[in-house]
């Protein structure tokens, strides 16, 4: 069995991508969380994606990453709606690996430094 990182090292990656697609069995989840109507959750948590009839998650500034979900906290990079999350939060990241664990792992090699972490001190 190979290696996988540990999510909890990690500076919510996933989180940012901009396209974090969401169903109507999500919404009604986010819905229930927070006690108030799927509608309103609908329009408060999500936005119009790419694609026809497709809602995304709304995102916030990012200090690391330009925007991430607007579920992050920012101090603890955790998910704050985590039992509540989508179904493609829940899921990820499928049958692969994460690319945060790849990219982490090429750069360690890089650097030839087993604990080398990212930051974005310089950029």
């Amino acid at each position: 069995m190979s290696r996988q990182y540990n999510c909890n090292k990690c500076p919510a990656y996933c989180c940012s991508y901009g396209r974090i697609v969401v169903t109507k069995r999500d919404i009604k989840r986010l819905a229930r969380h927070f006690s108030i109507d799927p509608s309103l959750a609908e329009k408060k948590f999500t936005k119009k994606g790419s694609k026809a009839g497709e809602r995304v998650l709304r995102h916030q500034e990012d200090e690391h990453f330009l925007t991430i979900c607007r579920f992050i906290d920012p101090e603890t990079r955790n998910c704050t709606v985590y039992s509540a999350r989508p179904k493609i939060c829940r899921e990820f990241p499928g049958e692969g690996r994460c690319g945060y664990y790849d990219f982490l792992t090429f750069e360690r090699r890089a650097q030839e430094d087993p604990e080398w972490i990212a930051t974005t001190d310089g950029l």
